[in-house]
């Protein structure tokens, strides 16, 4: 059994906190919220993401979510965070940390998003800077890996805010709503983390 794998599950992953702001694994509890703020957030949400399932707001595709999650931690290649107002425990969004690659490379990929009521607000701002830190403090990895499709601007200036680097693009990437699509690569590494 790893190290990740003794330490840390679904109920044990840590609540990361930043600036008004907590990020808490995925409990079958949000769903009401999750459900709500997705559903409408669907028109702004639907450009930036994969084609979303017939059933994507389902209480059964929550589940089919959160299970996806715990294989993920127990597996060691993932970690799933909701962001949510302290002071009233709203949902805002979600940071998914995934394809943890140990070995050589020592890396990670970082994916967010944001409910359209709290988009351009800076609570991704505020969010993203105690998942780096959970990524090379905790986890101890080398790189932190973006990418995102070049017309997100926002997107692009919220990367380079946190310190991340244009590395290039990446034709046909990611298959996002249902279209093969080019993305911007950005990379974080730990010394320039700490620099």
């Amino acid at each position: 059994m790893g190290f990740l794998r003794s330490v840390y599950t679904m109920a044990s992953t840590p609540n990361l906190s930043h600036d008004g702001i907590v990020l808490k694994p995925p409990q079958l509890s949000d769903y009401p919220q999750w459900a709500k703020l997705r559903g409408e957030s669907e028109a702004f949400l639907r450009p930036w993401e994969p084609a979303w399932s017939d059933d994507e707001l389902s209480r059964a595709a929550f589940r089919r979510r959160l299970k996806h999650y715990q294989r993920d931690i127990e597996d060691e290649t993932g970690y799933a965070f909701f962001l949510h107002r302290v002071h009233d425990n709203t949902l805002i969004g979600g940071i998914t940390l995934s394809h943890i690659r140990r070995g050589v490379s020592q890396s990670c990929s970082i994916g967010y998003w944001v409910g359209a009521p709290h988009a351009r607000q800076g609570y991704m701002t505020k969010a993203i800077r105690p998942v780096i830190s959970f990524v090379f403090d905790t986890l101890r990895l080398h790189r932190l890996e973006a990418a995102c499709l070049p017309e997100n601007h926002v997107s692009v200036r919220l990367l380079k805010r946190a310190g991340f680097r244009e590395e290039g693009l990446a034709r046909g990437y990611l298959k996002i709503n249902g279209v093969w699509r080019d993305h911007l690569l950005f990379a974080l590494l730990d010394e320039d983390w700490r620099g």
